[in-house]
């Protein structure tokens, strides 16, 4: 953990060695940075790092069986769940807690990116630098930088454009 960081209690957090976090960081209360070495039996690698001035809401959830990685200056609000992984739902493998885990990759999220109130990123998502999330959206799918991403699934709304200092209505 950097300099004045904290991570409000109360919080959950197994395999502390596993979650690595810059300076000036802010994680609140009741939150669960989950970085798997297990699950099911299945060895696992997971590893959750957080860059410089990230702040986390309240009663977030980060899950890794791989690697969720969060860039400098992003805003995650309160409830946001984000995770590099699934539970398998096979019918036929039998109870769902006791299946392995799936994953489509690491979540990485850019620099400076906002994650609105209740929002779910799931595994596979890259998410550009100062990308902008409305709240309780559904990131099922990577977006390019400077995109403003809302809905269930999440689809792009704005583009910010540079020379007019804009966001911009994307075109349907």
């Amino acid at each position: 953990m950097g300099p004045r960081s904290a991570v409000r209690p109360p919080r959950t957090i197994p395999n502390r060695d596993r979650v690595t976090m810059g300076r000036d960081c802010s994680v609140g209360r009741h939150s669960l940075l989950h970085a798997h070495r297990q699950y099911a039996g299945v060895p696992l690698d997971g590893r959750i790092s957080l860059g410089d001035n990230v702040y986390i809401g309240g009663f977030a959830q980060l899950n890794a069986m791989h690697h969720l990685q969060i860039g400098d200056g992003c805003v995650l609000s309160e409830f946001v769940y984000i995770s590099d992984s699934a539970h398998g739902l096979d019918p036929h493998a039998g109870l769902i807690m006791e299946q392995p885990l799936e994953s489509k990759g690491p979540v990485t999220i850019g620099r400076n990116v906002f994650i609105g109130y209740g929002c779910v990123v799931l595994h596979g998502v890259s998410l550009g630098d100062h990308c902008v999330v409305g709240a309780r959206s559904v990131v099922t799918r990577s977006f390019p930088a400077y995109s403003m991403i809302a809905g269930s699934p999440a689809r792009l709304v704005k583009t910010y454009d540079h020379a007019s200092g804009q966001w911009v209505a994307a075109e349907a």
